[in-house]
């Protein structure tokens, strides 16, 4: 069965707030599983203040990812986020790093399937639903653990592990549910 997840995307003037995993060392948006007896919305402000240190407010729902096949399968909702408190820390096992980006300067590895989100985002997108297949050429779709154990055995960095794993792989995005585009006036207000 699918995972269930949540992502956050939190804006402040111009920029976006990331981590850098500390599982592939690649940058994503603050992310993480809904527990038992936890709302969509109430996991998606724990995740954030667990991986950044940040507090934030949500204000829109941006949409649902759906990433299939290559990885272990995962449903996403997307929110967006205002900060309203906290400061940035990094989380020990999970962030490495954690920095806001300008939209224009956002690093050039992110984890697979944020690109999309991220771009939503920051393009204001709202009501999305997303199918995002990965398909690795003659490679067998794996279990978290198995993926692990490849990456251990494989002598790369974490970091050059994913990418190349990523780089190997066709990846088709497709809109299954166009939702609305809000300029950046509408989503101030």
């Amino acid at each position: 069965m699918p995972g269930i997840a949540v992502n956050v995307a939190v804006l402040q003037e111009g920029k976006i707030l990331l981590t850098k995993r500390d599982d592939f060392q690649v940058w994503c948006l603050p992310s993480g599983g809904v527990e038992d007896g936890e709302s969509l919305a109430e996991a998606a402000i724990r995740e954030t203040k667990e991986e950044t240190g940040i507090d934030v407010k949500l204000t829109r729902v941006i949409g649902v990812y759906s990433r299939l096949g290559g990885l272990p399968d995962v449903h996403a909702v997307l929110y967006e986020a205002m900060p309203v408190g906290g400061e940035l820390r990094i989380q020990t096992g999970e962030t490495l790093e954690v920095d806001y980006f300008s939209y224009d300067e956002l690093p050039e590895d992110i984890s697979f399937g944020h690109v999309k989100r991220i771009e939503d985002a920051i393009k204001g997108a709202q009501g999305v639903s997303v199918r995002q297949q990965i398909q690795f050429t003659g490679k067998p779709a794996f279990s978290r653990k198995e993926i692990i154990e490849l990456m251990d055995q494989s002598g790369l960095s974490p970091r050059e592990f994913y990418l190349q794993r990523i780089s190997d792989a066709e990846i088709n995005e497709v809109i299954e549910v166009g939702g609305l585009w809000l300029s950046r006036s509408k989503m101030n207000k």
